[in-house]
């Protein structure tokens, strides 16, 4: 799982992929517009994993983990003007989802001082950035599928109808301000457009990066008005010094503040929960272990998350809910009181089940 971090200079982005990540990157290349792409791999926080990796200790604890890749480049204005750098755009339009970074607190580094907040704007800005690139790319292909539909064959010209009649739609979509996501799309088109990226297809992560000082829960409703779009109010330098601190003086400062666990933890589960993901766990001596699957997956899905052999050779699979997990104490126990059962191939695995895959191969 990719999230492309955007945002436009000064908005603090980069201070939030450092604290994302623990990462120490240096922030100033941003503000100078240069194209950079930096990544890192973040553990998404699951107290459940921490729980079952207690109670059976095992030699291997493997978390389910979301990769972050912090896009410079991005200002406003730059898309209409030249395009999005080459870069930048492999960038975004490889990512499952985009996280928009938007500043809410005051900087003295910002010019025009008198208008030195405005997070709904440069969100505006932001959106309409993405969708000037989607548009670009649409327009174009308009242009090629009328240029060949002369020459092509009259068995090819019904596909090549249903996408022009599908482009135009989106580019009407696109024209009127309004993002791909929004759109009711089939499955038939929706697997026809997989293969053009579209940033503006992409779920949304909004956040408005505060002050220190500011309240935590600003109304923001002009922030999350679209399908498959959520935002989140941060702070993200408090966030990013205590990602650096050593993990007992992390908590002596969450404890200070009345916090059990930093913002970002709250973040990346809903990154998480934003692509319709969960995760399912298998435990053991070896190993306890979170796997990510697509939520409404089923068993035989979720054994070719952990070997395409296993879904080759499937069976049956040992279910038991992570809570029936917890009440019981151990496997043994729950097997004894029936709570450990066996489903087919076509079970749909819930978030936290525990599962055993047997198969023969």
């Amino acid at each position: 799982m990719d999230i492309a971090i955007v945002g436009l200079p000064l908005s603090g982005k980069t201070t939030i992929f450092n604290a994302l990540t623990g990462a120490d990157a240096e922030t100033s290349a941003y503000a100078s517009h240069r194209a950079e792409v930096r990544v890192a791999v973040v553990d998404v926080p699951d107290a459940r994993v921490s729980v079952l990796s207690k109670m059976f200790m095992p030699r291997k604890t493997t978390r389910a983990q979301v990769r972050f890749s912090d896009v410079s480049g991005v200002a406003a204005g730059a898309g209409r003007d030249t395009g999005l750098d080459a870069k930048v755009l492999n960038a975004i339009s490889k990512s499952d989802a985009i996280m928009l970074v938007v500043r809410a607190f005051a900087s003295e580094d910002v010019p025009h001082p008198q208008d030195n907040i405005n997070a709904a704007r440069d969100l505006q800005d932001l959106r309409f950035e993405l969708q000037f690139s989607d548009l670009a790319v649409a327009s174009r292909r308009i242009e090629r599928i009328e240029d060949g539909m002369r020459k092509a064959r009259s068995d090819e010209k019904p596909a090549l109808e249903a996408e022009l009649d599908l482009l135009r739609r989106i580019v009407a979509a696109l024209e009127d301000g309004q993002p791909i996501r929004d759109l009711e799309l089939a499955p038939e088109e929706e697997r026809l457009l997989r293969g053009f990226q579209f940033l503006s297809a992409k779920p949304e992560m909004v956040v408005v990066n505060l002050g220190e000082d500011d309240q935590l829960q600003p109304d923001l409703s002009w922030a999350n008005h679209h399908r498959r779009s959520k935002a989140m109010p941060l702070k993200g330098a408090i966030e990013m010094e205590i990602a650096q601190l050593p993990a007992e003086e992390a908590a002596a400062f969450l404890a200070e503040f009345g916090l059990t666990e930093p913002g970002l933890h709250a973040l990346v589960r809903a990154c998480y929960g934003l692509l319709g993901q969960m995760s399912f766990f298998t435990v053991g001596e070896d190993e306890v272990r979170a796997w990510t699957v697509q939520r409404g997956a089923t068993a035989v899905e979720a054994a070719a998350a952990i070997h395409t052999d296993l879904a080759r050779g499937f069976i049956r699979a040992e279910v038991l809910s992570y809570d029936a997990m917890i009440t019981c104490g151990s496997i043994a126990e729950a097997r004894r009181q029936g709570k450990l059962r066996l489903e087919g191939r076509d079970y749909v695995v819930q978030d936290g089940d525990i599962l055993n895959i047997r198969f023969n191969v």
